[in-house]
């Protein structure tokens, strides 16, 4: 079993999340994976243009060598910037993806606890996702206590209160 680590995200981190966030786009069984021109798109685009504002937080997991293998990061968004999962502007926006080799080994599990210790340590009272409930990762969310807020085209928006304890 290969051991991971977690660590806090760098600058050098930047060009990893936008992988991540083309590896989080869902891609139904059968379909074909979008070209990576659509990280281009407004309303993807924003989930990772201008790190390190303030809220933004990512986690990187690591393999044995160090190298980056998932991450899972928090945004925060107002009304006049909405995004998928959008509930309001103090519950950051989270974002979660694994390299495909590296899915079903827990590590989604890892990250999602590293990331909201982290959350609450910065004072946030709840996280909200997007997801569709085709997605094998909505067992890993509801697992978490995410639930089902809403819906938005084809995907639920998800939340999770943070007790703070």
């Amino acid at each position: 079993m290969t051991e991971y680590k977690i660590r806090t995200e760098t600058e050098q981190d930047i060009d990893f999340l936008w992988e991540m966030l083309y590896q989080a786009i869902f891609i139904a069984e059968g379909e074909v994976q979008p070209s990576r021109e659509i990280l281009n798109q407004p309303e993807l685009v924003k989930y990772v243009s201008n790190w390190g504002r303030k809220g933004d937080k990512a986690l990187i997991a690591t393999d044995s060598s160090e190298t980056p293998v998932g991450a899972i990061w928090i945004r925060l968004f107002d009304e006049t910037n909405k995004t998928y999962g959008f509930i309001d502007k103090n519950t950051p926006v989270l974002t979660m993806a694994v390299l495909p080799e590296y899915r079903g080994q827990g590590l989604g599990t890892l990250l999602f606890n590293e990331m909201i210790r982290t959350a609450k340590d910065s004072g946030f009272t709840a996280l909200s996702l997007s997801v569709d409930p085709n997605n094998l990762a909505l067992r890993l969310y509801e697992s978490q206590g995410f639930v089902k807020v809403g819906i938005d085209g084809t995907s639920w928006d998800m939340m999770k209160t943070l007790d703070n304890k």
